[in-house]
């Protein structure tokens, strides 16, 4: 049977079905990541003090686990407040957001590569690449809706469009910041995520 497709190119749907498959996905993706929490890694155990060893051998383990974790948890938060203000999709909406979903099923195994082959360069940066491509397919989808403004963002006035691009523009900066630093320092260049409200402010024009 043929399927009938709107082919003007201002063709728009609603969001309800994108946003419920975008919440799934991101909900799998976060629950993927405990399948690494396992006790095997923690070896033969015959006493409390080795268990307690052992868990704490883990640490790099949970570490990355609760990163990840939390990121996942920060880029839903981002793709709900966005579509607060997008009641209608167009195509490249669509394939946009798919984009971003792909790395975000990515991030289990990203996760994984990062914390069981650490002593190694491409491993280190496997989190960090992953985030940051999530991080810049999603500031490309609200730009795309801020050049689309008349369809997709019809309640937002374009200042307030704009600005708060920023705030997805600053997260894109100290991702690409964290991808140069995390061959140095390893995870512990996520914590340059803590000062993205100050960087903001900084792209606001209101200083530090």
């Amino acid at each position: 049977m043929a399927i009938r497709q709107r082919r003007h190119p201002a063709a728009t749907q609603r969001t309800a079905r994108l946003e419920a498959f975008t919440d799934g996905v991101f909900a799998i993706a976060a629950t993927l990541l405990v399948l690494d929490l396992t006790t095997h890694s923690l070896g033969n155990v015959t006493s409390d003090a080795q268990m307690w060893s052992a868990l704490g051998g883990t640490w790099p383990l949970l570490a990355n686990f609760a990163l990840s974790f939390v990121l996942l948890c920060v880029l839903w938060m981002v793709h709900v407040q966005q579509f607060e203000h997008i009641p209608r999709v167009d195509a490249t909406m669509v394939w946009l957001n798919n984009a971003r979903l792909l790395f975000i099923v990515l991030v289990p195994f990203a996760t994984s590569l990062t914390t069981e082959y650490s002593d190694f360069l491409a491993a280190r940066l496997a989190m960090p690449v992953t985030f940051f491509l999530a991080i810049l397919c999603s500031w490309l989808q609200w730009a795309w809706a801020v050049r689309h403004r008349e369809t997709i963002l019809p309640d937002l006035e374009l200042s307030d469009a704009v600005a708060y691009g920023r705030g997805s523009l600053s997260a894109l900066f100290i991702a690409a910041a964290v991808v140069v630093l995390a061959p140095l320092i390893g995870s512990a260049a996520f914590a340059l995520f803590l000062f993205d409200g100050v960087f903001t402010r900084v792209l606001h024009g209101k200083g530090g």
